[in-house]
This record gives C-alpha cells, structure tokens and sequence, in this order.
C-alpha cells in the first residue's frame, strides 16, 4: 500500500506524518501518478502551520515529478508511461502514489531527470511569473531580490542574467553571499548585518531600482519600499521571515506613486496551455545552459519531518527534494 504524508492538525514539523492510502482509479479527468521525486518549497511550512488555511486532515505539498500509471477516460493529452511533473493544488504531493488532476501536469522532455524537474516546477515557474509577466524585466535594468541565496533566487538570477539584466540580492548570513555571487548576483548584501536600503541607493547613485522581488516579508518589506524608484512595482510574493504588517497606503505607498502586487503561480498559470508553455521555457533555458540547477540535498519521504526542521531554521542553501 501506498504511503503519503498527511498533516491531522496544524503545528510545527512534527504533525508530518507518514501513513498508508488507499488510492482507487484516476476520475475521468484525472491521471494516477508514481512520484519519483517531491519538490520542498518554503509554500509548505504555511500549509502545515496553518498560516495558510486547509482543511483538515490534509495531504501536503504541490510539486513533484513521476510517471504515468492510468489515465482518466476523458484524458486525451497523456498516456500511461508518460514522464510528467505538476505543482499545483490539491495538496498532496508528499506521496509515493497519487491521483491528480491532468490540467495540472506538463510533460517532461528528454534530458530532464525527475529529480531536476521536481525541484524546476515552483521554483522556475515562480521566476517565470516573475520577470516575464509581473515585472517584465528588460536588458540593462538592475533589480533588487531578496533570499538571493534560496531556490528561486538562485534560477532568478541566472535567468536575468541572460536576457542581459542585473540583479542586487540579499541574503540572510555570510555564508550564503557567496553562493548568491556563484549564480550570478552582481552585489550581494547580508541585510542582518547591513541597511540594505541604504547600500541599494549607494550601489545605483541614489536612483533606486525599478522593481524588487522579495519572499522574504515582515523583515524586508518597508525598507524595500526605500530601495524603489518613482512609480517602481513592490513584488511581494512570500513570507519568509513572517506575514506582512497592515500597509499605509497614504505613508508607504502614495509618496513615489509606487506599484504593490501579491502575485501566485496560480494567476499566471491558469490553464495547462499556459502551464506546459511556461515549463517548457524553463526546460529550454536548462538545456541550453542558461540555468543550471545544483540539488542541495535530498531527504527520505520519511524525513519530511526533519526537512521541514532544516527549511525553518536555513540550513538549506539551495533545491531540495525528497525522495519516495
């Protein structure tokens, strides 16, 4: 019988719990899956916090990558065997079998492995959104991201690195600015040590960047706003260090006219039209080299515990991934 990790009540890593499920046939749009590797994504400590509401009990997880074992009746698209990855609700993705919807898959390409696609789906897809659709990043341009050192920030900066833009990162300890530097970052800031605002202004004549990405949160967020130029775009897409305080609009917003956005994979990726389109960009970026994805370290299913531990405390310095 299958296993997958399944979340009772909210808390800390210790409601991870790995149980036996008994999983029937694909529904008529549906596709049963064996996960070969399970992407881990910071999304999943809200989840299992609770920070992020789900009913309960609950599966956990959005992101992995496996193999076709059956297809619903009314799925055109795939066929048993077929290589896939998804990231994308219905939680559950912490599972050595499942079924998910189809809409939610894309095909894997030769030359991919799952372990590569599993840590590609979020996190490429998340950078995709990014600079392509939230903020169009243009060549020449130099931009601020915060958590430089994590999964997206390490694939953010190569990919805006080749459409020929730089980008400013700041990391969270001194260990972790040289693995910003080694993935293209053109300065890197330790914003526990140093006012990152402050260096920012230094670092661009005292103009400010037009856009900053920061996942990061509580601890980031008002001193980002400094960082931005007139009418510059705050991209606020996760909580990292915390869920953001009340804004005031009249205070932090309205001086420089700036732009605030919350944007979700889901509202950029809405159909699998768009979804296998915006895989496929990453894919075609890691084959020609222009991304290149090191795993930082994998863990058994049955360690989700421990994973969730390490995450939290950031002794992950890049992907990660359990493996079924």
């Amino acid at each position: 019988m299958p296993k997958s990790i399944i979340i009772n009540n909210n808390g800390g890593p210790e409601v991870l719990k790995l149980q036996d499920i008994n999983i029937g046939p694909p529904g008529p749009d549906e596709i049963k899956v064996t996960n070969h590797a399970i992407g881990l994504n910071y999304i999943d400590t809200y989840h299992r916090s609770g920070l992020y509401p789900v009913k309960l009990p609950s599966g956990i997880g959005l992101e992995a990558a496996g193999k076709i074992d059956e297809v619903g009746s009314n799925v055109k698209e795939f066929n048993k065997g077929d290589n896939i990855a998804y990231a994308s609700v219905p939680l559950g993705a912490y599972a050595q079998q499942r079924n998910i919807p189809a809409k939610i898959a894309v095909k894997i390409p030769d030359g991919i492995s799952f372990e590569l696609a599993a840590t590609l789906m979020t996190k490429g897809l998340t950078t995709n959104y990014l600079l392509t659709k939230t903020y169009k990043l243009k060549a020449g341009e130099t931009v601020l991201f915060h958590a430089a050192a994590g999964g997206v920030g390490q694939i953010f900066a190569q990919w805006a690195n080749s459409i020929g833009a730089k980008v400013i990162g700041t990391v969270g300890s001194d260990e972790k600015i040289k693995i910003a530097e080694e993935n293209g970052y053109s300065h890197v800031i330790n914003y526990t040590k140093d006012d990152f605002s402050k260096e920012v202004l230094k670092i661009t004549n005292n103009e400010g960047v037009p856009a900053v990405f920061d996942g990061v949160g509580k601890k980031t967020f008002i001193r980002s706003l400094a960082c931005l130029k007139i009418r510059g775009m705050m991209i606020s897409f996760g909580n990292a260090s915390g869920p953001l305080d009340p804004v005031n609009v009249p205070k932090d917003i309205q001086p420089k006219g700036l732009y605030l956005t919350r944007p979700s994979i889901g509202q950029y990726f809405s159909t699998r039209k768009e979804l296998q389109i915006g895989a496929d960009q990453i894919f075609e970026k890691i084959k020609f080299g222009k991304i290149k994805v090191k795993i930082f370290k994998k863990y058994k299913l049955a360690d989700a515990e421990q994973a969730h531990a390490d995450l939290e405390s950031r002794k992950l310095n890049g992907p990660v991934i359990l493996i079924p």
